[in-house]
């Protein structure tokens, strides 16, 4: 693979990519590659390692009708996405104890485009199955603070907290929280058909005080600790200076609160609703200098589909709704859309988009660099290019997304899995080749 625009770790360029048995054995030269070779030649566009996306809501098996393997690993390729990592919910069952895992891996089985990580759940009562489940291949665990929205996945408290991540220290491997603290907001009678309704109910401080206490249980205890979804730029401060005391605390944002703004989301257009929510443009641009500081690590979709009847479109009720954003397979452009406007670079967006998601994973020792060794999992994409999100052009399974009608920089031509093409301009011309990733060691499908 050649190409004039290689976003290496050394910054771009102009290189061949050198594969051979599905890893990357080299960086070269153009003029250096060894005569005899298969050269795919990218011109002037983008090769870039494959995305990783840490933070995808997969639903199968139990709510395969929201969306499921096969429609959310064609949807990722489509989008440059080599590697996903599932989140525990809102699967039925849910991933915590290692039955559910085998369940979620038997769903999986024969369905998977790109390769497939799984993360457990921490709820109450399964401390008992932390160890069992790390032995079994998480990659860490995920746990809410506040009501998760389905049943089968009920929220943790400190105690739990307390009792979760000593273990968790001890086995090397995350704990990712949905960090927000319910504390009573003053009702109003106002009208759940506008933003604002639903974005006076979940307010910053909410997300500030779960992350005021986390920070606290992570220097108490060393447990490694990473904020999800991060919406309140009002947190930035107690983050920077967790960092800045050494706690192993990660943060991530995702690319809907870096591209919309509260005063922008029309009346009973409940697919924008999230939680936490879309908050206003000043909050928008302090996550931006967040990113900027290095202050949030990563950029992940938080991919939370459902069907169309729970989003409630008909009666567009934020109050009601799901909360959940289809985005997995635009977050390249997105992304880039604004990144570049700010004076960002390609180097910035491989860091936030493929190697940070593969490093709190555990996948940094392959996947989420151009680096000899890695997985030759690559995407191949023209940063000058524009589309509009159209319906037609969505590979999730429901088009219902608050992308639609956007236009948005950067198209994905070409995706790579361990340097077989899963994806191209349209068309998935290799069978099914994505593996599930378990802790310590890969199981084909």
């Amino acid at each position: 693979m050649v190409s004039r625009r290689v976003v290496t770790p050394d910054g771009l360029r102009d290189a061949a990519v050198l594969v051979e048995g599905g890893r990357i054995v080299g960086l070269a030269e153009r003029s250096a590659v060894p005569p005899g070779c298969a050269v795919l030649d990218a011109t002037d566009r983008v090769v870039m390692a494959g995305l990783v996306d840490a933070h995808v809501h997969v639903n199968e098996p139990g709510r395969t009708e929201w969306e499921g393997f096969e429609t959310a690993t064609r949807a990722a390729a489509a989008g440059g996405v080599t590697t996903l990592v599932d989140m525990p919910l809102n699967s039925v069952p849910a991933t915590t104890s290692v039955s559910a895992l085998e369940a979620k891996l038997e769903a999986a089985r024969g369905r998977l485009s790109v390769d497939c990580g799984f993360w457990g759940g921490l709820v109450p009562g399964n401390a008992s199955e932390l160890d069992r489940l790390v032995d079994a291949g998480v990659a860490g665990f995920k746990a809410f603070l506040v009501p998760s929205g389905v049943d089968e996945f009920p929220h943790v408290g400190e105690r739990d907290l307390r009792a979760a991540l000593p273990v968790l220290a001890r086995r090397g491997v995350p704990l990712l929280v949905h960090a927000e603290l319910a504390v009573p907001v003053p009702s109003e009678a106002s009208d759940p058909r506008r933003y604002s309704t639903y974005l006076a109910s979940r307010p910053p401080s909410w997300e500030n005080e779960a992350i005021r206490l986390l920070a606290r249980l992570c220097r108490e205890t060393g447990g490694r600790i990473h904020i999800v979804h991060l919406s309140s730029s009002q947190a930035l401060p107690i983050l920077a200076e967790a960092r800045a005391a050494g706690l192993p605390v990660t943060v991530e944002t995702c690319p809907h609160y870096l591209f919309f703004a509260a005063e922008d989301v029309p009346e009973g257009r409940t697919e924008f609703k999230c939680s936490p929510p879309i908050r206003e443009r000043a909050n928008r641009e302090r996550l931006w200098a967040g990113l900027a500081e290095g202050t949030i690590d990563m950029v992940v979709s938080d991919h939370s589909p459902c069907n169309p009847e729970l989003k409630g479109l008909a009666g567009g009720d934020f109050l009601q709704a799901w909360g959940g954003i289809a985005s997995l397979q635009f977050r390249l452009p997105v992304v880039w859309t604004e990144a570049r406007r700010r004076g960002f670079g390609l180097p910035d967006l491989a860091r936030w988009l493929c190697r940070r998601p593969a490093e709190l994973a555990g996948l940094g020792g392959r996947k989420g660099g151009l680096v000899p060794g890695h997985d030759a999992d690559l995407v191949i994409w023209d940063p000058e290019a524009s589309m509009v999100v159209e319906p037609a052009a969505v590979r999730h399974r429901h088009a219902l997304t608050p992308y639609r009608g956007q236009r948005l920089q950067g198209v994905v031509e070409t995706t790579l899995l361990r340097g077989a093409v899963v994806y191209d301009r349209g068309d998935f011309p290799s069978a099914l080749r994505g593996e599930a990733l378990l802790r310590g060691h890969a199981r084909h499908h």
